[in-house]
């Protein structure tokens, strides 16, 4: 390995040794202080670059390719402000477990507090929203220091990608020359034999990583299982709870599970089990409705669970929360990272182990398959729920039902993304469990409404599959920034954008009610989106109807490029059907 100066054989060595690693993207943004490392990955033959011009649209981009692969992909930026930009989805990445390298540069330490231009401390920038921190020190041709550089960055994808995943930052400091030049000091014939020292490995790094760290699978010791077992055997009304997950319970492992308990499922459209195969296999009802029946007094009747196996972070739906906060049973929440995920406080154990080798040791056993009536009931309040919702969606047009006709309609396969605020909500409560290969995702760890476009596009740039986006106003006009991606980083989407011109969802809190609500909360902002078509070279539509809508969808889903589809709403009226649907709910559930 030659180089003209030391700190492109710095970056060189990092990058190949991430390269070895396993890393084969890179989000990069323009800038000074990171040339070194811009350079070598663009370089690199076996890096796909993907280049952002904003670094907040550029962090949530990487987010979301992390989300689709369960992989980092590296971010490269220069020193200053630029890093602060990527604290937003350093937080979404913290929260909710998703890996995320963050390599920023930096200026040399003397210029710290000096004044210096573009230089601020960036020193654990992001405190402890990271797994790991490490300060570089400054390049150097001299064997430890470069085998502590293959070491680091061996070490920083294990972290990332470990029990617990998440977010890890170097910083990286650099002086000037920074571009790949030849230095008189840095004697380009000298470099290379001076660094080596007689160390080999050092200079040429081994075969595969500098380190190869071997991840370990958590499982339940066998006390655990057996009284576990236990006190599914004896339960006659048990629950299995699959809340959001990147890389949660899987469809084998929850097949086995229910095969062995005969316990109903509640998925989530974010645990990767609201639909599937498997949903048409088992012998019990995978339940997607209960956001629409479980808040309402028809189900007291039924009595509490006396058991509830729970995998994932907390639910998206808040009667479900309170659901399992009111039940008076034993809750065993599954957590490999030992997070204490559990809002409401109710969980009654927590086995931090992996969700299937979990599930897969209760399965070891028949466990009684529970009362058939619990089961029923669940089977009936689905289809009650079902049935009004679908004569709700063919008889009136609303946000709900635009959110039911892309969960039946979108391909199979696809990535759909679906954006915070109301859209979640009403894919939760309106996605219709069925047989069809849907990659569902969302930013649930801190439920923002910033980054969601960036790390749609992310995720669909790591897949083959169709992407599909259902936005809120508020989240487009968030992170339209983030459009570029779609020309720049050649990523084709459906984007449905539902637009209700402000903050919908403050409907559904007691501030409706106050005389600050339509300015300070609801916020209506007026913004015409149609000349994002020339500005992003997309296309735009505007729909009136649902007719017109799913005729559109399934034309965009189908076509090449990026399509905007626009549906127009007022919040309010929205709001009022929901409250009606779920009415209608409740009183046939109480009648039945």
């Amino acid at each position: 390995m030659t180089a003209p100066n030391v700190n492109t054989l710095w970056a060189e060595t990092l990058v190949a040794e991430l390269v070895a690693g396993g890393v084969d993207a890179v989000c990069l943004s323009p800038g000074s202080r990171s040339t070194p490392l811009t350079v070598a990955f663009a370089e690199h033959p076996d890096i796909a670059v993907f280049s952002h011009l904003d670094e907040r649209s550029a962090a949530f981009f990487a987010l979301g390719r992390a989300r689709r692969t369960g992989e980092p992909t590296p971010l490269v930026c220069t020193s200053g402000t630029a890093a602060a930009n990527y604290h937003p989805a350093v937080i979404e990445a913290n929260q909710s477990g998703v890996p995320l390298l963050l390599l920023t540069a930096d200026r040399p330490p003397e210029l710290i507090d000096s004044g210096a231009n573009q230089t601020v401390d960036q020193e654990k920038l992001y405190g402890d929203a990271v797994r790991w921190y490490r300060d570089m020190p400054e390049p150097e041709a001299e064997p430890r220091k470069v085998r502590m550089l293959r070491t680091t960055a061996a070490r920083a994808l294990a972290e990332s990608t470990g029990a617990d995943p998440g977010p890890v930052h170097l910083n990286c400091r650099f002086r000037k020359p920074l571009e790949p030049t030849p230095v008189p000091d840095d004697d380009p014939a000298g470099v290379p034999a001076g660094w080596a020292g007689g160390d080999d490995a050092a200079v040429v790094g081994r075969d595969g990583p500098f380190v190869t760290t071997s991840q370990g699978v958590a499982a339940p010791d066998e006390r655990t299982v057996r009284r576990v077992q236990d006190a599914l055997r004896a339960a006659e009304r048990g629950l299995i709870v699959a809340g959001p997950a990147d890389q949660g319970l899987s469809a084998e492992s929850l097949e086995r599970l229910v095969s062995a308990t005969g316990f109903p499922v509640l998925a989530d459209p974010l645990s990767d089990l609201r639909f599937g195969p498997h949903v048409d296999r088992l012998d019990v009802p995978v339940c997607g409705g209960y956001d629409g029946y479980l808040g309402s007094g028809s189900v007291d009747e039924w009595g509490d669970p006396d058991v509830v196996v729970r995998f994932g972070s907390s639910p998206t739906s808040k009667p479900l929360r309170h659901y399992l906060r009111d039940a008076d049973c034993q809750q065993f929440l599954v957590d490999p990272t030992g997070g204490w995920s559990e809002a409401e406080f109710t969980a009654t154990d927590l086995l931090v182990a992996d969700p299937d080798a979990t599930a897969d040791a209760l399965s070891d056993g028949t466990l009684g398959g529970g009362e058939s009536a619990w089961r029923e009931r669940f089977a009936k309040a689905e289809q009650i729920h079902w049935d009004a919702v679908d004569d709700f969606v063919a008889e009136t047009y609303w946000e709900g039902g635009v959110l039911s006709d892309v969960a039946a309609l979108a391909p199979d396969p696809a990535t759909l993304f679906v954006s915070n605020s109301m859209p979640i909500r009403d894919m939760d409560r309106f996605g219709r469990p069925h047989d069809a290969d849907l990659t569902v995702l969302g930013n649930r760890g801190a439920s923002g409404i910033d980054g969601i476009t960036s790390t749609a596009l992310g995720a669909g740039s790591a897949t083959a599959d169709p992407l599909v986006l259902v936005t809120g106003d508020l989240a487009y006009y968030h992170d339209m920034n983030g459009l570029l991606a779609l020309g720049r980083c050649e990523v084709d989407a459906t984007v449905v954008l539902i637009n209700n011109d402000g903050g919908g969802i403050f409907h559904m809190l007691p501030i409706e009610d106050h005389p600050t609500f339509e300015d300070q909360f609801r916020t209506p902002h007026g913004l015409d989106f149609e000349p994002t078509e020339a500005l992003y070279s997309l296309e735009f539509e505007r729909v009136a109807d649902r007719r017109q809508f799913r005729e559109r969808f399934a034309e965009s889903v189908r076509a090449d490029g990026t399509q905007v589809i626009e549906v127009q709403f007022d919040a309010g009226d929205s709001h009022a059907v929901r409250d009606r649907l779920a009415e209608q709910v409740a009183e046939t559930l109480a009648g039945d």
